[in-house]
């Protein structure tokens, strides 16, 4: 039993480090992009109608700031890995090499559940954009082509039914990906202009049109909302909390940079760099998106079985109609369809590279790292991942996604907080191009508040999450012990052979 506590040498690292066949190609503004790709568009245009509607009501902007105070110890600890460990598989890799395999199996298992529902949740909200463009055109899809079974079956409809845009929308972008990064990262730089440019757009002009009633009370009195079949309460402090832990996975982004750091020119400096900056950017603009947009429409009026059944899908946009001015609806609708591309593409790019960390660890099958030497990605694991995110999406309703998403991102955000301070304990040594400041105190900040957001999401969110992780360590026990490369003699599928320390690569170059 012991031998599930075996840690990888830090020379495995380094090894994996110069044999890597992804290639070196993303700048540090491309890496900030990658951040800000992904963070912008998973809250401010997925989350803000389910974050006022389930939980905050116009408090939201309070839950933004909870969640953004969070996000800034663990993103500093993330920091400080990124700029020992520039290797692919994030908070995994950190783990691995200083809690253990059984921590890092935990965590990389998280990480399935925080990439792939977040990439299934962003498709489901992409598809409500498009299908509301399309509307603008004239051009209407049947309901039974755009919602999910259980949404559909819950409205007195009858008969087959997917979200047939969630699927294509997936499958368009592994299209991209498996072409390579430097392609997909050049499309996402201008898909970031643009929806940023949107956003500025969204503050600047949903401020004419606010109504201040709409924020009153800006606190609501606790209630409870029953839909499906299924009560959980809302509003009130509590749900100011709440609300925080749902739109959690918002922030992920910052996440995704730490995943692209096997194909970072720079990684030690500009990893840490991209990881704060976005942060810090997406931060402000989701607080005043969010007072913005609960000013425009009341809250109540993003029920998914009220008078708007679509503003939950696409909030920003209806916001805009609700207020008569349907100008600026083409306009953020053409936006928010493009922009939620990129995060759709992050996402799935930083779950493959989690895939392929692990399985050069024999934690999953080898088949998930194999890269194709002309592009550099690992095709098949992109295909793999396409083929279930695209039909889990058409099937799924988006807000038990979002939830299960944040379980996810607030445990791997918790580790990453313990195992910083354990390296730092046993290799006070190593080269660290950032060092996170008071690193005690910033640790337990993050694990406290990380750990209280957990507690606070919805009792459903905990219990198929929980049973997530149940299923993980029997996966981990009856499979991924077993060909483990480290517990096999081994360091990893492309540095097997390598037993003494390396010396390391000039990267900062």
């Amino acid at each position: 039993m012991s031998k599930i506590w075996v840690k990888k040498p830090m020379s495995a690292y380094e090894a994996d480090i110069k044999k890597s066949q992804l290639k070196r190609v993303l700048g540090k503004w491309s890496l900030t992009a990658i951040g800000i790709g992904a963070i912008i568009g998973g809250g401010i245009f997925v989350l803000t109608g389910t974050g006022a509607y389930y939980n905050a009501g116009p408090a939201l902007a309070l839950s933004f700031v909870i969640a953004g105070i969070a996000c800034v110890f663990a993103a500093l600890c993330y920091a400080e890995f990124a700029s020992i460990l520039p290797v692919e598989g994030s908070a995994y890799a950190y783990a691995y090499g200083t809690v253990g395999e059984i921590f890092a199996w935990i965590i990389g298992w998280g990480l399935i559940l925080e990439y792939a529902m977040g990439s299934m949740t962003v498709a489901v909200s992409w598809s409500g954009y498009f299908s509301k463009l399309l509307k603008m055109f004239g051009l209407h899809l049947p309901t039974w082509l755009t919602t999910d079974p259980q949404t559909y079956w819950a409205s007195g409809n009858e008969g087959f039914s997917m979200n047939l845009p969630a699927f294509l929308i997936v499958l368009f972008v592994i299209s991209i990906l498996v072409r390579g990064t430097k392609g997909a990262a050049k499309a996402n730089n201008f898909i970031v202009m643009l929806k940023v440019s949107a956003i500025i757009f969204v503050i600047v002009a949903g401020a004419f049109f606010i109504d201040p009633i709409n924020w009153t009370p800006f606190i609501p009195e606790p209630t409870t909302i029953t839909e499906n079949g299924v009560s959980h309460s809302a509003y009130g402090l509590a749900g100011v909390v709440a609300g925080a832990s749902a739109i959690f996975f918002a922030y992920v982004g910052f996440d995704a940079v730490s995943t692209q750091a096997g194909e970072a020119i720079n990684p030690k400096k500009d990893v840490p760099f991209a990881i704060i900056a976005s942060l810090v950017i997406c931060t402000l603009l989701y607080i005043l998106v969010s007072l913005v947009l609960t000013g425009m429409m009341h809250y109540t009026d993003f029920n998914p079985l009220g008078k708007y059944p679509d503003a939950i899908k696409a909030p920003v946009a209806y916001a805009f109609d609700i207020a008569g001015q349907a100008w600026a609806g083409y306009i953020i609708t053409i936006a928010a369809t493009v922009g939620l591309i990129s995060v759709l593409m992050v996402m799935i790019m930083g779950q493959s590279r989690i895939f392929l960390g692990m399985s050069k660890d024999g934690l999953i099958p080898a088949t998930f790292s194999k890269v194709n030497p002309e592009t550099g990605v690992p095709t098949k694991n992109l295909f793999i991942l396409g083929i279930v995110i695209s039909i889990v999406a058409s099937l799924t309703p988006i807000n038990d996604l979002a939830h299960m998403t944040s379980f996810g991102t607030l445990f791997a955000f918790t580790m990453v907080c313990v195992a910083v301070w354990v390296l730092r304990v046993k290799e006070p040594n190593l080269q660290r191009n950032f060092k996170v400041p008071a690193l005690p105190v910033i640790a337990c900040l993050g694990i406290a508040i990380n750990v209280y957001l957990i507690i606070n999401l919805s009792k459903e969110a905990q219990m198929y999450s929980l049973a997530w992780l149940a299923i993980g360590f029997v996966i981990y026990f009856l499979y991924s012990k077993k060909h483990s490369k480290l517990q096999n003699g081994g360091f990893g599928e492309t540095f097997k052979a390598e037993q003494e320390p390396l010396e390391k690569p000039d990267l900062d170059l």
